[in-house]
């Protein structure tokens, strides 16, 4: 009995042992390349509405301000803050995927 549980350990022990290395497949599925036309039609899309939504916020943060409405002055400042912040997130979302990949590889 200690045998097989010794022996079973030692396997686990030199599963865990093993170097993992898997990579994406750029061409094991079909339609990848229309898949990647479609997410990069998606962020551009999404840059486009995230200045709209900061132009709009721009505008509301403006009419609160001018009109003394407090409330409406800080919808607006957090409306271009999470305007800003889309439009970042967005527009780096290639560089961001790529970097947290590459560190994650490092490891």
């Amino acid at each position: 009995m200690t045998d097989l549980i010794a022996s079973s350990l030692a396997h686990a022990a030199g599963i865990v042992a093993l170097d993992i290395n898997i990579t994406p497949n750029t061409d094991g599925l079909p339609g990848i390349a229309q898949l990647r036309i479609i997410v990069g039609a998606v962020m551009t899309v999404g840059l486009i509405l995230s200045v709209l939504a900061l132009i709009i916020s721009a505008i509301v943060w403006g009419f609160g301000a001018n009109s003394s409405n407090p409330h409406l002055a800080s919808r607006g400042k957090v409306g271009v803050l999470v305007s800003c912040g889309a439009a970042v997130i967005c527009g780096a979302a290639v560089t961001l995927i790529n970097f947290f990949w590459n560190v994650g590889q490092a490891v």
